[in-house]
């Protein structure tokens, strides 16, 4: 797939999971180093539970240092400024069973949520995984059971798919260099 289809079906803001996984299978992968620096990210919806909620809560995107230091959930507060959110299990259980409108109207309570899980510390590590029958640049969370796997669209834009162990559906998401 080239840069232009990608762009136009990212411009739709959703697709059905099959289009999601043609996208990301069509892209070649990308090394470890690639990866390094800050990354702005954004959804791209395809009826999973968790469509929105990063945009609901003011998601920034995601920092890598180096392979042993990345900071997967960076966050704006309400002044622009941009700071770390260390994972939380048990809030993510929370946030994906109960019934939250995934829209601005919840915008307060999720960024109150995250200023209390404000962290400094490293929360995920970077390894070269197979997924999907491609080697790539794949974040591990410490203290939780996912992997993110990163293909490249071209050298500032990365598509990126999330395996969370307890949701079958995998997750999509778009990361542009900053």
């Amino acid at each position: 797939m080239n840069t232009q289809s990608f762009t136009d079906l990212l411009s739709q803001g959703k697709t059905t999971i099959e289009q999601a996984l043609s996208l990301f299978d069509s892209l070649e992968p990308v090394d470890l180093e690639f990866m390094i620096g800050r990354w702005q990210g954004s959804g791209l919806h395809t009826g999973h539970p968790m469509d929105g909620l990063l945009e609901a809560s003011n998601w920034y995107g995601k920092e890598f240092i180096d392979s042993e230091n990345v900071h997967p959930l960076l966050f704006a507060n309400q002044q622009g400024e941009i700071f770390k959110v260390a994972p939380n299990p048990t809030a993510m259980s929370w946030v994906l069973s109960l019934p939250i409108p995934k829209n601005d109207s919840v915008k307060p309570l999720l960024m109150m949520i995250n200023s209390l899980l404000k962290t400094e510390k490293s929360q995920a590590r970077l390894r070269m995984m197979e997924y999907r029958g491609k080697v790539t640049a794949t974040m591990i969370y410490d203290y939780l059971p996912i992997n993110d796997s990163f293909r490249k669209v071209d050298k500032n834009t990365v598509f990126g798919i999330m395996d969370y162990k307890d949701i079958a559906q995998p997750f999509f998401f778009v990361l542009k260099r900053v």
